[in-house]
């Protein structure tokens, strides 16, 4: 009964002693959470100065050479080689043999009814001797200027009707238009170069059959240019001949000053865009070449231009006042693919000039200050 009694009161005190334990470490954890600490975002900021905006509508397009000949052929023949291989690249000079054809056969016909006409010529002049004496001094000296080897000259001026009747009747008109017609064909076997440029395209090659009516190449004039571009008929008043334009490459490397020559008077039914031509010149320029294109489409006063990014809701910018955060309505009025220009914001207002992340109204913000940046330091 004894050792009973002793067991009880000793698992009594160790649960006791437990339970006070238990308490202890209860009693020494901490439930509060530490308070985080209060982050104030730092902000970038312009003062606004309003100021007269040009509105720069962007375009693209690929440039055409402003001088290019589509080369056809209208004889038939043996295309026959000349000084330059007719091929892409080739460069030629104005008046410089692009190709020849070969004009033999034809050349002998042409020939032929030159000294048809020369005999015509001779027959006639005993009886202007006799009968015409006035005017065979005339024909004489025609006939002594008459060579066989050279572009036939023009008849001598027909002063009387006698005259007329009388080289008319002796069919030398008919002869001498002949013979003028056959001369122009024979000049056709043979295409020179309109102006100095190079060849783009060349579709046939020496000792080739050629055809009449072939197509035989392009030939186009290297360092004047001209790029057309689509712009919104919006602007279309203010696109004038003769304004100056600013053009550029894709990796806007390289900057090139335009003009614009042509404005279509016509509207684009499906896109409602004009088409706006614009000369532009440099030795680094390729036809086809991709170029970009900035016009200056009219100004606009009393009005900024900012990123698209800090514009919200299409209406609304950030603004400074106290270092708290605020909204201010504006208007746009004018969109690019990466700024727009706005009014109705006052003068000495602050806005926020680069994205925030996580901004709302009321948020509590420290201006950046330059003169304390790093690159600042003397």
């Amino acid at each position: 009964m004894r050792k009973l009694i002793i067991s009880a009161v000793a698992g009594g005190i160790i649960i006791l002693a437990s339970l006070y334990f238990a308490g202890l470490i209860a009693g020494s954890k901490d439930n509060r959470r530490p308070q985080s600490p209060k982050v104030v975002k730092t902000v970038f900021v312009d003062t606004v100065k309003n100021r007269t905006v040009p509105l720069v509508v962007p375009a693209n397009g690929n440039l055409k050479a402003k001088k290019r000949v589509e080369l056809y052929s209208e004889v038939q023949g043996v295309f026959r080689p000349g000084s330059k291989l007719f091929r892409t690249g080739q460069e030629y000079t104005a008046g410089q043999t692009l190709i020849r054809i070969d004009a033999d056969e034809y050349y002998a016909s042409v020939q032929s009814a030159k000294s048809s006409l020369y005999n015509l010529l001779t027959s006639i002049m005993p009886d202007l001797r006799l009968d015409y004496p006035e005017i065979y001094p005339k024909w004489q000296d025609y006939l002594n200027s008459f060579d066989i080897e050279k572009t036939t000259p023009p008849l001598p001026e027909m002063s009387s009707e006698k005259e007329k009747f009388f080289i008319t009747g002796r069919l030398i008109v008919s002869n001498y238009y002949n013979v003028k017609n056959l001369e122009q064909r024979l000049s056709k076997y043979t295409i020179a170069a309109p102006f100095n440029g190079v060849l783009t395209e060349a579709l046939v090659t020496e000792g080739t059959l050629i055809r009449s009516g072939q197509k035989l190449g392009e030939f186009i004039n290297i360092g004047e240019y001209e790029l057309e571009v689509s712009v919104s008929k919006t602007y279309g008043d203010f696109l004038k001949v003769g304004k100056e334009v600013e053009l550029y490459n894709l990796d806007r490397t390289n900057k090139y000053a335009g003009k614009v020559t042509r404005v279509n008077g016509r509207v684009d039914q499906g896109s409602q865009t004009i088409t706006v031509s614009i000369e532009v010149d440099g030795d680094d320029l390729k036809e086809g070449q991709y170029l970009e294109a900035s016009l200056e489409a009219r100004e606009e006063a009393n009005a900024i231009e900012i990123n698209r990014s800090l514009l919200l809701d299409n209406d609304q910018i950030f603004v400074v006042k106290d270092s708290i955060l605020d909204l201010m309505y504006v208007d746009p009025i004018y969109f690019t693919d990466k700024t727009v220009v706005l009014k109705n914001v006052p003068d000495g207002e602050v806005i926020v000039s680069k994205p925030l992340s996580g901004a709302y109204a009321g948020m509590l913000v420290k201006v950046y200050d330059e003169s304390k940046s790093p690159k600042a330091q003397p």
